[in-house]
């Protein structure tokens, strides 16, 4: 009786092949740079597989790797906090220049480090064997170019806008976007192309450049956030006039005696305004993406595991109409508060309600579609993905991380409300909306991060499906691997995990979306869909503008203004990112479902 294997070699056809076991490297594969310049095996094995042989010498050269490009962003963002504080008050003698002209720096260095990287890479076979292919799928990606762009615009009319002060202030302000749109330009490339990248040279290099991109990103994130916080907070003109100079917030018009030269002065500011929060995104998504680049230096990433998922609506109806329509209404009382808020006492307190019912209902339906989700996900039984992942592990810690800043809001929301009886109808409204809002965010989480480790949807057969190549196309790509390892120097089974066989025989199995879905995972899907569309909206309306926190008075009534203005600029970004976290988060559950 003839076995699998044997039936395919009578056919012309043979098996997938498996990875060859792993034999010692005894040739230096080209060194690493910023290393201890040893020309040994630590210095030329991933990292991973020098941590599984157990030995101590080498598993300190790598925690040294790990230290030393962990330094970088520890005293990049601890002086940069130091800027960025100080240049949000009026008296102190840091003022944005300052701020702006560290940030030049960093842009400048940050540029350099990525156009090596590229360059190196592109000339250098050896230096990427691995993807990972969980890293920067292609929604995300996208997400990030969209975001580019939008910045690119905002920073063509910050120069617009710059312009017409140039006779009377600082010709910084027109450099720092100028170079920022070059840096924007060269990361979006940078990252498009190299997100996947798993180095496996120069690794300490590749490790400082990266945290150096990320506190780069972060910094221009923190600067712009204090900005666009200073933009939208109010200072009432009680406290203004009772406030202590040392403490008075920095007004974002600048110096009220540089005069625009130009008539469109007004409409370029207002315009960029619009469009921080798209540059926010940003700086975060591109934050996230480098740290995963980073956690992936040295590492051997096993892509032959990954599923390929696809996008699609069939089946599912009752999600997007649902949550199209909260969208919209959402969208419509928004406009309406961001009108109405600015009239007098009545017409304010007529758009609070209205917001705050708006919020009250959308919070609502979100913690009762997550509850039923997180019902689905216990008779719809699936195995957990046991592998680790920098990408998910990521995702995780920002979403339960960035939900912090929404919770800090609400509980400081309760304690100011029912500590002053929680008197009238908005601060009544104020206290339900706050109390329901910490309920969607457990629940929230909960569905996300189950949702995140659990194996994606694939039909029983698809495991039984065998995948055969051509044995000839199988001794060219063998000779061509031979050719690779003389020039890397480098592990048989290091290179052949690198290649990619493309199967000739397809697959006999229809994918599962030809037949339909099951009821469970038909709800799985409209649940995510919905949830994604309504945070959407919880992200729109404070990313432009919503500010009730202090429109109502009662937090700057009871924890006196600069502390609840802290509390607010503080723990409304990471809310605001928290929502568009939630959002791609949300898109990869329903993929996988």
């Amino acid at each position: 009786m003839k076995t699998k294997a044997d039936i395919a070699t009578v056919e012309g056809y043979t098996a997938t092949l498996s990875p060859l076991p792993s034999t010692p490297r005894t040739a230096h594969l080209g060194g690493d740079a910023g290393g201890t310049g040893k020309s040994n095996d630590a210095q030329n094995k991933p990292d991973h597989a020098l941590s599984s042989r157990g030995d101590p010498v080498k598993e300190r050269t790598v925690k040294r790797s790990w230290l030393l490009s962990g330094i970088i962003p520890v005293n990049v963002l601890i002086l940069g906090c130091a800027l960025v504080s100080g240049s949000a008050f009026n008296n102190v003698k840091i003022n944005s220049i300052d701020l702006q002209i560290y940030l030049i720096i960093l842009v400048i260095l940050t540029t350099v480090w990525m156009l090596y990287y590229t360059i190196y890479t592109s000339r250098e076979d050896c230096a990427v064997l691995y993807k990972d292919s969980h890293a920067g799928p292609v929604w995300l990606r996208g997400g990030l170019v969209l975001f580019a762009i939008c910045s690119l615009l905002m920073d063509v009319f910050k120069i617009a806008n710059y312009i017409g002060y140039l006779h009377c202030d600082s010709a910084v302000k027109i450099v720092f976007p100028a170079l920022q749109i070059i840096f924007i330009l060269v990361q979006t490339y940078f990252l498009w192309l190299h997100a996947k990248d798993c180095v496996q040279l120069q690794r300490n290099i590749t490790r400082c450049g990266l945290m150096l991109t990320l506190s780069t990103n972060l910094m221009l994130w923190m600067a712009a956030v204090t900005d666009e916080s200073l933009h939208q907070t109010v200072v009432p003109p009680e406290v203004e006039n009772n406030t202590r100079s040392y403490l008075s917030l920095r007004a974002s018009g600048g110096d009220n005696s540089c005069i625009c030269s130009h008539s469109a002065c007004s409409i370029f500011e207002q315009a960029y305004y619009y469009l921080y929060p798209f540059n926010i995104e940003y700086s975060l998504f591109a934050s996230a993406m480098a740290y995963v680049m980073w956690k992936n230096v040295g590492r051997q990433a096993d892509e032959h595991n990954h599923h390929t998922l696809h996008f699609h609506l069939k089946d599912v109806m009752f999600g997007p109409v649902v949550g199209l329509v909260m969208l919209i209404a959402g969208l419509g009382t928004f406009i309406i508060y961001e009108v109405d808020v600015k009239g007098d006492q009545s017409t304010r307190d007529t758009a609070l309600m209205l917001h705050y019912i708006m919020n009250m209902v959308a919070v609502v339906l979100m913690s009762i579609v997550t509850l039923a989700g997180c019902a689905i996900y216990r008779l719809d039984r699936r195995d957990h993905v046991l592998e680790k992942n920098p990408t998910r592990s990521l995702d995780v810690g920002l979403l339960i991380g960035a939900s912090i800043g929404q919770f800090t809001i609400c509980y400081f929301t309760i304690v100011a409300v029912v500590a002053t009886g929680a008197k009238g109808h908005l601060n009544a409204l104020n206290l339900v909306v706050s109390l329901v809002t910490i309920i969607q965010l457990c629940l929230q989480n909960m569905f996300i991060i189950e949702g995140l480790h659990r194996e994606p949807f694939h039909d029983d057969d698809s495991h039984q499906a065998s995948v055969f190549t051509n044995p000839y196309v199988l001794q060219a790509h063998r000779d061509k691997l031979s050719g690779k390892l003389v020039e890397c120097k480098s592990s048989p089974a290091l290179a052949v995990r690198s290649m990619h066989i493309a199967p000739l025989a397809p697959s006999t199995h229809t994918p599962s979306h030809r037949h339909g879905l099951t009821w469970k995972r038909r709800a799985l899907k409209e649940v995510c869909v919905f949830l994604l569309l309504c945070n959407i909206l919880l992200w729109i309306m404070p990313a432009f503008g919503a500010r009730p926190q202090f429109d109502n008075t009662i937090g700057v009534e009871f924890y006196e203004f600069t502390l609840w203005a802290a509390v607010v600029n503080i723990g409304l970004p990471f809310g605001i990112f928290y929502r568009m976290h939630s959002v791609a988060s949300l898109f990869e559950v329903f993929l996988t479902t």
